[in-house]
């Protein structure tokens, strides 16, 4: 939200800039966006963008497609696991850690923070929000809103007492980052950061996980029949109160893996800050595609992170104006609320018990 009113406030000094700045000055960084090179280089920064987004997005979706509960500690939770990654890798990593142990490090902490995430999930629901579910969604909203509240506090006092920095990024976790993932990599005639491709093949093995979860595996089509009918589904024997446990320590598990990977990249980091800053675009991302569609958010991700991606170009090479493309992330939502109140692909009603 601070972002958001920064960037409002800060619209009157971007009219005065753009009023002016001369035509031909626009032509010109046109024909330089228009370049191959230009173009190659935004795309894949569209996708790194649009992995982070699905990543976050995703157990947000699946918590609200079965359950209908509105998880505002989702920024939160990945908040914690990119604090978690950075702790595995903090201890494990040394200095004589090779490119190979390193990654083989993160996919430890990565296991490591799913089931801590996953563990966490389930105690909240059941302890928390399993005892308002026959009351209106505004008690869960609340309660949601009041667990985050809970958990950045308890996050900071933690960083604040072990000398972590709570603000800005953890440096002591950015430092594990293996060597590939620093470098740049030429594709053509441009070049691209390691984390970039890291972070899309990373977004694309996620999307793949819960895809097959949902449409493969048993347990996820009773998710499915849990969303559409959770009252046939438990009248044909399936305790769907388990399955509302294991779906939200599911999507609280998924969420600590996008912080896991969020640690690494220096625009995000692991600070407690970015519980606020993750949970936005999440939000975003799950509205545009229609709430408690995956195969929405998956296609909204793609739109978000890749609109992102061109306006980051353009107020960073034609008027330095950085907070821009959050502006933009938002005008995406509001006219997607006005022309399409139900997202994407979302549907009049969807959750509920």
């Amino acid at each position: 939200m601070s972002a958001l009113l920064a960037v409002l406030s800060a619209l009157p000094a971007l009219v005065a800039d753009l009023a002016t700045l001369p035509l031909v000055s626009y032509v010109d960084t046109l024909g330089q966006f228009l370049r191959p090179s230009t173009l190659v280089g935004v795309f894949v920064r569209g996708l790194s963008k649009s992995a982070i987004y699905v990543m976050i997005a995703s157990g947000l979706t699946l918590v609200f497609g079965l359950m209908g509960v509105l998880n505002f500690a989702h920024g939160s939770l990945t908040m914690i696991g990119a604090y978690l990654g950075g702790l595995v890798m903090v201890l494990a990593v040394t200095g004589a850690s090779g490119t190979v142990s390193r990654f083989a490090f993160f996919l430890v902490a990565v296991l490591l923070v799913f089931g801590a995430l996953s563990a966490l999930g389930g105690v909240i629901e059941v302890g928390l929000i399993r005892p308002l579910y026959d009351r209106p969604p505004i008690y869960q909203i609340l309660l949601t809103f009041g667990v985050t509240l809970v958990l950045d506090e308890l996050v900071r006092i933690v960083t604040l007492f072990y000398g972590l920095q709570p603000i800005s990024e953890w440096q002591a976790a950015l430092g594990t980052k293996p060597e590939p993932l620093t470098a740049t990599i030429r594709l053509g005639s441009t070049t691209v950061s390691g984390l970039a491709l890291f972070e899309i093949l990373f977004g694309v093995v996620t999307v793949a996980a819960v895809w097959a979860f949902l449409t493969r595996t048993r347990y996820g089509l009773v998710v499915r029949a849990g969303s559409e009918d959770s009252e046939m589904t438990e009248a044909l024997g399936i305790d769907v109160r388990r399955v509302f446990t294991t779906v939200f320590a599911l999507g609280t598990g998924i969420a600590g893996i996008a912080g896991a990977l969020l640690m690494w990249d220096p625009v995000w980091g692991a600070s407690v800050p970015l519980a606020a800053e993750t949970l936005l675009p999440a939000f975003v991302v799950v509205i545009v595609g229609g709430l408690g569609t995956f195969r929405g958010t998956v296609v909204a991700a793609l739109i978000v992170g890749m609109v992102d991606a061109v306006t980051t170009w353009w107020f960073v090479n034609a008027i330095e104006f950085t907070g821009l493309p959050e502006m933009f992330i938002f005008l995406i939502l509001v006219v997607t609320l006005v022309v399409r109140p139900q997202g994407l692909f979302g549907v009049a009603e969807v959750g509920g018990h």
